[in-house]
């Protein structure tokens, strides 16, 4: 078949990959343009844009994906099926209409549970034993077209979000291999979604990083889990920031406020609205990561002090 694949993140990269290694021919690549990122302000392309220009595949990076001329440009391509796999725009019907074969998406979630950017992240911030990647029609509503196929994983205890989002992408690419399959023999029927059943997962800011300390001591373990690598979890001593990198729920019974320190010699224990959290790595403003008791060596932090 003829496919127009569309996709920005690293997420789809696997995807993408496969696809180029498949038997299809896949008549063009549309990611993000490349723009400015980092401390100085450099333009650097997306990852599928990166990926694309490597293996000198034909790659489109339009401004606005809307306009006239972008429609009339996919249509003249002519493509059998459009995949989209994180591209990071909601497509107008004009696209999504265009293939014959129609348009299908792989989300990183089992659907209709976390529609949305950051399903991953939420996924574990939530506590979920398990998640999964599903491959589904494209809808005008986000996330919300009928479904194909669906593949579950569990989720491990100290998995991050930047670990899960790396396997994820790697089952994404097998099972959009498996659905094209499917839909080209015409044996893959689609099955609606229980819209009732719909929770979301909205993209990530940076202040969803900051720890509330009256939290539950696992819902602030998960979030530290969730939200690594980015937006980090944080928290104040005084007017510095320090970013929790690694934790764990402790068994200690404690009388403590929350974000008050119950231990601060051979490890870092702070009380929570239920619960107590050892903080196992730290970077402290302007310094570097390190293990809890070497930070704890360098810094003055005692039995009562206040975590804001």
């Amino acid at each position: 078949m003829k496919i127009l694949f569309m996709g920005s993140a690293a997420f789809a990269v696997p995807s993408l990959d496969a696809l180029v290694r498949s038997r299809h021919q896949v008549v063009e690549i549309v990611a993000q343009p490349d723009k400015p990122a980092g401390r100085g302000r450099h333009i650097h392309a997306c990852p599928v844009a990166e990926f694309a220009r490597s293996k000198g595949l034909a790659l489109f990076q339009p401004t606005s994906v809307r306009k006239e001329e972008s429609i009339e440009h996919f249509r003249s391509l002519a493509p059998d099926l459009l995949v989209i796999v994180a591209y990071g725009k909601i497509l107008p019907i004009e696209i999504i209409s265009i293939p014959p074969r129609g348009s299908i998406n792989v989300h990183a979630s089992l659907l209709p549970k976390y529609r949305g950017a950051a399903p991953i992240n939420w996924a574990i911030a939530n506590g979920e034993a398990e998640t999964g990647v599903t491959t589904m029609f494209i809808s005008e509503e986000l996330d919300a077209g009928d479904i194909l196929l669906a593949s579950s994983t569990p989720i491990g205890n100290e998995e991050s979000a930047g670990e899960l989002h790396d396997r994820l992408a790697c089952m994404g690419a097998a099972l959009l291999m498996e659905t094209i399959e499917g839909i080209e023999n015409g044996e893959l029927r689609a099955h609606p979604q229980d819209h009732s059943k719909a929770t979301h997962a909205p993209i990530l800011k940076k202040e969803d990083g900051h720890i509330d300390w009256k939290m539950p001591a696992a819902a602030i373990a998960n979030r530290v889990r969730a939200f690594t690598p980015w937006p980090g979890t944080y928290t104040k001593i005084g007017d510095r920031t320090l970013r929790v990198h690694r934790a764990a729920v402790t068994q200690i019974s404690h009388c403590g406020q929350p974000g008050t320190v119950i231990e601060a010699r051979a490890r870092l224990v702070i009380a929570c609205g239920k619960g107590a959290l050892c903080i196992d790595e730290v970077q402290i403003e302007g310094g570097r990561r390190m293990a809890a008791p070497d930070f704890l060596l360098g810094h003055k932090i005692t039995v009562g002090t206040k975590f804001s």
